[in-house]
């Protein structure tokens, strides 16, 4: 499996995480790129010494996301859901392929994810349905009101519902402390500790 790592200019969050995984899997076949990045930048200084501190070796050089990039990869994973619509937008043929690393590792997550398209799916049938019965006997403000007293209960679950899903984002360490690099760091290595079980 080739694994593309992306994130913003990729001197932080991507090559951190592309170390890690080559750590835990040596044999895997693995590159990191950023959405604005430029060509054969080392890595943050922060991000490097956090690695360090670890014993986990770095050897990377920023590059830009290209499409021949996007086609080597099996698997495009963001550090952020704001990276991901960049990929979307940007490089379309490849959308099958991207991920936010929370995303992708998160079994509790696409749980609550199918309750959430099932309630809303649920919520727009009995929108629906109670339009068609009331549409023609009620005046518009009454049937808004109507709608607003049936529909509460199912609103205040889909409410609930988003309210658990996870934040998708790694943090950005970039212009913070080294200790901020090490918390980014702490973070990458449990989802990407998930990511090697799903892999094997």
């Amino acid at each position: 499996m080739n694994i593309l790592f992306v994130c913003t200019g990729n001197t932080c969050r991507s090559p951190m995480a592309e170390a890690l995984i080559r750590h835990k899997m040596p044999d895997v076949s693995v590159q990191s790129a950023g959405i604005f990045a430029v060509n054969d930048q080392r890595p943050n200084s922060k991000a490097i010494k956090a690695l360090e501190q670890k014993n986990i070796p770095i050897d990377a050089r920023s590059q830009p996301v290209t499409d021949s990039l996007l086609d080597w990869a099996d698997l495009v994973i963001t550090m952020t859901t704001q990276h991901k619509q960049s990929l979307i937008m940007q490089h379309p043929d490849f959308q099958d392929k991207y991920y936010t690393l929370k995303e992708y590792v998160s079994e509790t997550d696409k749980k609550v994810w199918n309750e959430l398209t099932k309630a809303y799916a649920e919520l727009e049938e009995k929108r629906s349905s109670i339009i068609q019965e009331n549409q023609h006997q009620i005046s518009k403000p009454k049937l808004e009101k109507k709608l607003a007293e049936e529909l509460e209960d199912d609103i205040k679950n889909i409410r609930y519902l988003e309210a658990n899903i996870i934040n998708y984002d790694i943090s950005d360490p970039f212009g913070g402390s080294f200790e901020t690099y090490q918390e980014t760091l702490d973070e990458l290595e449990k989802y990407i500790g998930l990511l090697v079980k799903k892999i094997k």
